[in-house]
């Protein structure tokens, strides 16, 4: 008979005092709830250390001399550093399309364009960025002062990102020839970045939060973009409203910032300008309601025309995303109750115009109005939940999205929704229900798959923020 594996320690005394000290200094409340999870690293520097406790752990990290390093390699192990070049392939359209030309047009006077890839992780957005500019401005690079930091607070991620080499995993999204043309082979199935493209980027160690308690460095300002994708994740929402306005005060008066897709929330909409741009949604500081500038003629090396994407191309599927309400199915054609210029397609898209400029109660009301013209619709049911939670009315929210569900019962994102609203309310039992039954309902799927109404987000993408919700058990004697 086979061995049982030896069952692992519980938490120990001291350990609920080291993780409000873990949540504290790194903001991951991810780890709220997730004792198990947060545990299970913890023991791997308890082991690493010959120490026998929590306690003695954290006397440790107070070390004056001892406690910054080891703080150093425990940040290292509860932060989750999985990227790739291009990642998320419509932001990279809108900044080569859209975005970058824009800065670069109004920046001619001064040549000068800063930028800032907020949670780095081991470097490949940033070095992203920097081929991106090299390609948009050719020629003219040399006359320009580009700046690009990296940060994060992982030093073991950082000292990656310095040493520029990445393997097949990080490139998996680019072609052969093009990886030729910005990597030199390094041997092992390495790549390292050129030359010309690292000596755009600079890495330097931040904490998030800093920005919050006024320890930020004075430099981190004035940036024409900024970048803060797959990170806020793991802050509580209250923390992540107040990054994001942070982040938003160190743009320069016209600056563009782009945030992760797979967590939209609507209150950013009245925090900046919302811009729908094809396959995703981009906010600018102090931009007020002036129409998009058109970017001045650039004279790079190739033309945009001629120069082969760096990525794939968007996937029509996502061709027209909006802040917090995915794009919408063109309604079934059938008799309008609402008069020829008011037909339920035409309010699916003023829906969304409405929420992307933060007026959620006109939102509301054209939902009602939609949903008499198609009250079957799941998906109609769907947008009027995700506005009612923008209202913060979370009841009326909950059952619009559970009328959805009805509807549809493998309505993936209304599950997920739904499970995040459930969270928010302190409802952990049925919240991670309804996370587990989106879980189920894209096991199947390829890991590429763009879900119905998921703004751009693939199954895997779906699976992955699921998984960091659901990786502790729910405590046994908690009831909701």
């Amino acid at each position: 008979m086979a061995a049982r594996p030896a069952p692992v320690p519980l938490p120990d005394s001291g350990f609920p005092h080291l993780k409000s000290r873990v949540i504290e200094r790194t903001g991951h409340f991810y780890y709220q709830d997730k004792d198990d999870l947060l545990w299970e690293r913890v023991r791997k520097r308890l082991r690493a250390r010959g120490l026998s406790d929590s306690s003695a752990y954290l006397a440790l990290l107070d070390d004056p001399i001892s406690g910054p390093a080891e703080w150093g390699k425990l940040e290292a192990e509860i932060t989750i550093g999985e990227t790739f070049f291009f990642r998320y392939a419509e932001q990279f359209a809108a900044l080569r399309e859209t975005i970058l030309p824009e800065i670069i047009a109004r920046k001619a006077a001064t040549r000068r364009l800063r930028i800032w890839s907020a949670g780095c992780s081991t470097g490949a957005e940033p070095y992203s960025l920097a081929i991106l500019a090299n390609e948009i401005l050719g020629g003219n690079l040399g006359t320009w002062r580009v700046s690009i930091v990296g940060t994060d607070i992982n030093d073991s991620f950082l000292k990656a990102a310095r040493q520029a080499q990445f393997g097949k995993w990080a490139l998996r999204s680019m072609p052969e020839e093009q990886r030729q043309r910005y990597f030199t082979d390094a041997g092992k199935e390495q790549w390292e970045v050129r030359r010309e493209f690292r000596s755009l980027v600079r890495f330097e160690r931040h904490n998030l939060l800093s920005l919050l308690d006024g320890t930020s460095p004075l430099e981190l300002t004035d940036f024409d973009l900024i970048l803060c994708r797959n990170v806020l994740i793991y802050f509580h929402p209250d923390t992540v409203t107040r990054i994001v306005g942070a982040l938003r005060d160190r743009l320069d008066e016209d600056g563009w910032m782009l945030l992760g897709h797979a967590e939209p929330n609507p209150v950013f909409a009245t925090m900046m300008q919302a811009l729908s741009l094809p396959g995703t949604v981009a906010y600018r500081r102090g931009a007020g309601d002036a129409p998009l500038p058109m970017p001045a003629p650039l004279q790079p090396k190739t033309t945009l025309q001629e120069w082969k994407p760096l990525l794939p191309e968007p996937k029509p599927e996502a061709s027209v995303q909006r802040i917090a309400l995915p794009r919408l199915p063109k309604a079934p054609q059938k008799p309008s109750a609402f008069p020829a210029p008011q037909k339920t397609g035409n309010l699916l898209g003023d829906i969304r115009a409405r929420a992307d400029a933060g007026d959620f109660a006109a939102a509301a009301d054209l939902c009602r109005m939609a949903l008499i013209a198609e009250p079957l619709n799941a998906a109609l049911h769907f947008y009027q939940g995700l506005v009612l939670r923008a209202l913060r009315r979370s009841d009326e929210a909950e059952k619009s999205f559970l009328k959805s569900l009805y509807l549809d019962r493998s309505f993936a994102m209304a599950h997920y929704h739904l499970g995040l609203l459930l969270l928010a309310e302190g409802r952990s039992a049925p919240g991670r229900r309804s996370l587990n039954h989106a879980a189920q309902s894209v096991a199947a799927l390829a890991d590429d798959h763009l879900l119905d109404e998921g703004d751009g987000v693939t199954a895997k993408d779906l699976r992955d923020l699921i998984r960091m919700h659901l990786d502790a058990p729910m405590p046994s004697k908690r009831k909701a």
